[in-house]
C-alpha cells in the first residue's frame, strides 16, 4: 500500500503512525512537509515552500485563507511531480489546518483523503470568550477563519480528531464523518520511576519524594494558564519552605496574542509579582530535551496543568502516564480525562488561591493521594495507550484505502480513545 502524509511540521501528530505504516511489508510511505523537518525511519520526505506569504493588502480576516491557498498550491505542485514519476497513493493522510491538502484530490482523483481535524473555531462557548466577551470584530474574524476548515470538512472522505471535546466544536452535520481516536501515549517509555534523581541545572539536585511542583507548556502564555500558575506559585513558595518549582516551556506565544510591549508573559509576571516570588526556588528550564522532560515529570510531587477550553496538550496525558498527581483546571477537555478525586484533582482556572490550596493538600498527604497517581496512569493505559490508538488508526486507514464504507464508531463520552473502528 502507498500512503502519502502531509503536515507542515513533520511529524506532528503522525510521529508514530507514519513510521509504523512504513515498517509494514509492502508499504511505501511519503511525507510532504516544510523544509528542515526531521527524517522518519522508512519514510521518504519531500519538501514544499509556498511561492510567497499572504499579501499585505489582503483583508486580515482572509490572510489565513490566502496562506492556506498558497500552501495548497505548493503541495499540489510537489504532488504533481510525484504523480509524474508514477506514484499514486492508496490513501492521503493530512493535517488540514493549514490548507496543504486543499488540491490533492484534484491531483489524484478518486484517492481517499483522511483529514486530521484539530480545531474548529467558535466565537462562543470555548476559548475565544473564556476570559472576556468577544467583540463584533472577533466574532466576524472567527467565523471567516472557519471558511478554510469548512472546505476541508467537505473535501475529506473521513476525519480524525483526538478528543470528544474537539469533535463537538465541529458543525453537527460534519461530526458523523469524524472518528475520535487519540494520537496515543507511549506508556512503555513514559512511566513512573520511584528512584529518579535529577541534576537539572547547576546547584539543583532533586530526587523522588522531594516537594517538587511542575508545570509544562510549549510556551508560557495565558492559554495555558501561565499567569494564574505564577500567582499560585508565589503563594505555594510562601507556604512551603522546602518546595521547588520546575517550569518547562518557551517564551513565545503558540496561541492567542503575544504579550506586547516587547515583553514576554514571563517578564510580565515577574514584574507583577516582584518580591512576592522567591526566585531561588522557581526554575525556568525553557525548552528541554525529551528525556529531561520525562525526568521532570517523574520527579513531580504535584503537576499543575491549566488550559482555556481548547486543544488538550499531550503533556497532560504524558504526566498522567508518568504517574503524576495532576492538578488540572476544571475546563474542557481536561474534564473529559480527569475525574476529580478519582484520577487527579480539578481546580478553578481563575483561582490561584484554590490552586495553591490544592498543592498544599497533595504535599501534606502524599500517601493518601497515592491512589490518584496509580489511577491516572491506569486511565492512560486503558484509554490512550499508543498501541491501542495506533491499531484504531490503522484499522480506519485500511478501511478507507480498500474503499470500504466506514461505519460510525461508538464514541465513549468519558474516554474517547476507547473508541474503535468496528
Amino acid at each position: 500500500m502507498k500512503i502519502l502524509f502531509v503536515h507542515q511540521n513533520c511529524p506532528g501528530q503522525f510521529k508514530y503512525l507514519a513510521p509504523r505504516l512504513a515498517a509494514l511489508p509492502g508499504n511505501e510511505v511519503v511525507f510532504i512537509t516544510r523544509p528542515g523537518k526531521p527524517e522518519l525511519p522508512g519514510v521518504r520526505k519531500l519538501e514544499y515552500t509556498p511561492a510567497r506569504t499572504p499579501a499585505a493588502s489582503t483583508h486580515r480576516y482572509l490572510r489565513l485563507m490566502e496562506e492556506g491557498v498558497l500552501n495548497g498550491q505548493s503541495v499540489a505542485n510537489v504532488a504533481t511531480g510525484l504523480r509524474g514519476k508514477g506514484f499514486r497513493p492508496d490513501l492521503i493522510v493530512a493535517h488540514v489546518g493549514w490548507g496543504e491538502a486543499l488540491y490533492l484530490k484534484s491531483v489524484w482523483p478518486g484517492v481517499p483523503l483522511l483529514g486530521y481535524f484539530e480545531w474548529y473555531y467558535r466565537a462562543f462557548g470555548s476559548d475565544v470568550d473564556f476570559d472576556r466577551p468577544p467583540s463584533l470584530d472577533d466574532v466576524c474574524r472567527i467565523n471567516t477563519r472557519n471558511g478554510l476548515h469548512l472546505l476541508n470538512l467537505e473535501m475529506a472522505d473521513w476525519g480524525l480528531t483526538p478528543t470528544r471535546w474537539q469533535l463537538q466544536q465541529h458543525p453537527a452535520e460534519f461530526q458523523q464523518k469524524l472518528s475520535v481516536i487519540h494520537d496515543g501515549v507511549d506508556t512503555e517509555r513514559i512511566k513512573p520511576d520511584p528512584q529518579v534523581t535529577g541534576r537539572l541545572k547547576e546547584g539543583l539536585n532533586l530526587k523522588a519524594g522531594d516537594e517538587v511542583i511542575t508545570y509544562v507548556a510549549r510556551n508560557l502564555e495565558p492559554y495555558r494558564g501561565f499567569p494564574q500558575f505564577m500567582r499560585a506559585s508565589a503563594l505555594i513558595l510562601k507556604r512551603r519552605p522546602n518546595a521547588q518549582i520546575l517550569v518547562v516551556g518557551g517564551d513565545g506565544a503558540s496561541y492567542g496574542k503575544p504579550a506586547g510591549d516587547g515583553q514576554t508573559y514571563r517578564q510580565q509576571m515577574l514584574a507583577e509579582l516582584g518580591a512576592e516570588l522567591d526566585l531561588s526556588r522557581i526554575h525556568f528550564l525553557g525548552h528541554v530535551k525529551y528525556d529531561v522532560f520525562l525526568r521532570v515529570l517523574q520527579l513531580s510531587a504535584a503537576h499543575i496543568y491549566l488550559t482555556f477550553p481548547f486543544v488538550l496538550s499531550w503533556s497532560m496525558l504524558e504526566a498522567m502516564a508518568a504517574g503524576c498527581l495532576v492538578i488540572g483546571s476544571s475546563t474542557a477537555p481536561v474534564e473529559e480525562v480527569i475525574k476529580n478525586g478519582q484520577n487527579g484533582l480539578l481546580v478553578n482556572f481563575f483561582s490561584p488561591e484554590e490552586i495553591a490550596e490544592c498543592v498544599d493538600q497533595v504535599l501534606e498527604h502524599p500517601t493518601h493521594m497515592a491512589h490518584l497517581r496509580s489511577a491516572a496512569r491506569q486511565t492512560i493505559l486503558d484509554h490512550y495507550a499508543l498501541e491501542s490508538c495506533l491499531q484504531q488508526q490503522i484499522q480506519l486507514i485500511l478501511m478507507l484505502a480498500r474503499g470500504e464504507k466506514v461505519r460510525q464508531i461508538a464514541r465513549n463520552v468519558e474516554h474517547p480513545a476507547r473508541a474503535a473502528v468496528r
